[in-house]
């Protein structure tokens, strides 16, 4: 059986738990055999592919590709991602500029089908690296949200919000980013407690209100702010604060199974993991 990560209990007690323990999970986790066969799969054939035509009718090379832009939902709508992937990002009706979803541009932009005359990134070095190491890290975030779905988006806010706040860029942009990038967007709004009706408002409205509540809640209203550790861990410990209080409480404890049990005592067979 594959390993699976653990979170022994949820809300900031589990955030805790799994910010010491990530890294030996998540390269315990990237080493299990699915995984490594799609990897090997992915590393051996997409210097081969050279349209979005091609991609969409290798399966397990698709699931990589979506999986590592958080799209693997839409594994089975091949006809839209064909879609997506052949319009390219260099004019701006084409279909990913026009989507909310922001993730859309940044998948179509890199793999670059449909930016002619620029050829395909899929023939450039260190694509499939790149590729590879983004979809093992969604991965291991996916398996976490099987267990604590709070923990998955806080995960992916520490990674995102990193990269988001060293980027170029107005801080509109940044921000725009934030609120089409659905998992991100649901971070900020759980921790700033805005309500369900928030996401009715128009477009600057609700760009003014989050940069209000960044205001109040963190003395900025920027994105850049994050950039820094600690307000990214001040937002993730706010948010799943909130989360804990909105369900009423933490993921349940789950039982002293064999890999929690291996977890706390720091080794595994065969190997030392020095987790704790």
């Amino acid at each position: 059986m594959s390993f699976q990560p653990v979170i022994p209990l949820g809300g900031l007690g589990g955030w805790r738990f799994l910010q010491r323990t990530q890294e030996n999970q998540q390269e315990t986790f990237a080493a299990s055999a699915r995984l490594q066969r799609d990897v090997a799969h992915f590393r051996d054939r997409i210097g081969d592919i050279g349209t979005a035509a091609d991609l969409v009718e290798d399966r397990r090379l698709l699931r990589v590709a979506l999986g590592a832009f958080g799209l693997q939902d839409d594994i089975n709508n091949t006809f839209f991602i064909r879609r997506v992937l052949e319009d390219g990002t260099l004019d701006r009706t084409a279909l990913a500029n026009r989507l909310t979803d922001r993730r859309y541009r940044a998948f179509s932009e890199a793999f670059g089908f449909g930016n002619a005359p620029l050829p395909p990134a899929t023939i450039g070095p260190g694509f499939a690296d790149r590729i590879i190491e983004a979809y093992e890290t969604r991965q291991f975030e996916v398996a976490i949200g099987r267990q604590d779905s709070n923990m998955r988006l806080a995960l992916g806010a520490q990674r995102e919000l990193a990269e988001l706040a060293e980027n170029g860029g107005t801080e509109k942009a940044r921000w725009l980013t934030v609120m089409g990038t659905p998992p991100l967007r649901s971070v900020f709004e759980t921790a700033f407690g805005l309500p369900e009706s928030f996401g009715a408002l128009d477009l600057d409205r609700q760009l003014a209100g989050f940069r209000d509540r960044s205001q109040r809640a963190f003395g900025e209203d920027s994105i850049a702010q994050f950039a820094d550790p600690e307000k990214r861990d001040a937002l993730i410990r706010r948010f799943l604060a909130r989360a804990e209080l909105q369900t009423g409480g933490g993921a349940p404890a789950l039982p002293q199974s064999p890999a929690l049990q291996i977890l706390q005592s720091g080794a595994r067979p065969g190997g030392d993991l020095g987790l704790l």
